[in-house]
């Protein structure tokens, strides 16, 4: 198993990527300059014991010293020992609902971010609990199988958007029945299901989810992402909004938290409804539903001990800094004794 110690430093790993396009663009601005001020031959000439080649190599060597010296300071590590570990917690799957609607902007930052920020802070108060993530729009798809790992938790979170289900729609039902195949078979007192939604379109799905959810005793606790005034539905492109979604009448679309829809969702099968809007409050809210579940042992298998690789990169770095320290500018001084096709080489 691969792991990072440091993970915090990855982004420095963009530094070296950097340095090299830096160095290649002082390098063309620089022959660029000799060039206006005399021709090669001339320059030649003038420092006949300068090597183009080694200069290239030079920069090379501290190229890859310093990619070497970044990657020890973010320190892999590979795990040595699988140990089973058994954890008693709650099973717990979030769904997040990604249409369009979901960019409106009437809570801040947007609907799906408010979601995604819940979501994350929820990760934090976990312990021991499982964890599924599900996006649905039109359709309903896994994102994350239950798992106790967090941190990919938080990765998986962070690549959803609207634009991953091009199938738009909310179907609700369709969510509720693949947070179904998440839950294992016997333990129904274990079995708890966030929807994370502004409510709207629900209608059609939102009977036969609660009917679907009450049948194989899974509690739908609901969270309402919009306010009751609503907002506009903007058209992104490339980040940027290049307008609003509007009707057939050429009228901006309005889009509304469904609040009645989504408590009659959460009370049928006996879970509750919050207005999304405050988070410290939300997140209280979920932590206090799960505290409510049955807890029940589940066994998952670890990396328990870790080996630290980082000398060998730092090894690495020192060795490509000392080669670059030891290679000299110039020619070396036998090969400037041997000429070929009359010229010297470089």
């Amino acid at each position: 198993m691969f792991d990072l110690g440091n993970p915090q430093y990855q982004s420095l790993l963009l530094l070296p990527l950097v340095v090299w396009v830096f160095y290649m663009f002082y390098k063309t601005w620089r022959k660029r300059k000799q060039a206006a001020f005399s021709d090669a031959s001339l320059l030649a000439q003038l420092n006949p014991k300068q090597s183009n080649r080694k200069s290239v190599f030079k920069m090379l060597f501290q190229f890859l010293g310093l990619v070497a010296l970044v990657i020890a300071l973010v320190n892999p590590r590979i795990g040595t020992r699988l140990e089973t570990i058994t954890r008693k917690g709650v099973d717990v799957v979030f769904a997040i609902d990604v249409s369009k609607s979901m960019l409106a902007e009437d809570v801040a930052p947007n609907r799906i971010l408010k979601a995604k920020q819940i979501l994350s802070k929820a990760i934090d108060e976990l312990v021991n609990d499982r964890i599924g993530i599900i996006v649905y729009a039109g359709k309903a798809y896994a994102q994350l199988p239950l798992t106790t790992d967090y941190s990919a938790a938080k990765m998986f979170l962070k690549t959803i958007d609207t634009d991953m289900i091009p199938t738009q729609g909310t179907d609700v039902g369709n969510a509720v029945e693949l947070a179904l195949s998440y839950f294992e078979s016997g333990t129904e007192q274990n079995r708890v299901l966030f929807i994370l939604s502004d409510g709207e379109s629900h209608e059609e799905g939102a009977l036969e989810a609660s009917e679907l959810a009450s049948e194989n005793g899974i509690i739908i606790n609901t969270i309402g992402l919009g306010t009751l005034q609503g907002g506009p539905i903007p058209i992104i492109r490339n980040g940027v909004i290049k307008g609003y979604k509007k009707d057939k009448s050429n009228n901006v679309v309005v889009t509304k938290m469904d609040a009645e829809m989504l408590q009659q969702l959460a009370l049928s099968t006996n879970g509750g409804f919050i207005d999304g809007t405050r988070t410290k409050e939300t997140i209280e809210f979920i932590k206090t539903a799960l505290s409510k579940m049955e807890q029940v042992e589940s066994e998952t298998e670890l990396f328990s001990d870790y080996e630290d690789k980082f000398q060998w990169f730092l090894a690495l770095a020192l060795f490509f800094f000392l080669v670059e320290s030891l290679t000299p500018s110039r020619k070396t001084l036998w090969i400037r004794k041997i000429k070929l096709f009359g010229n010297e080489t470089k």
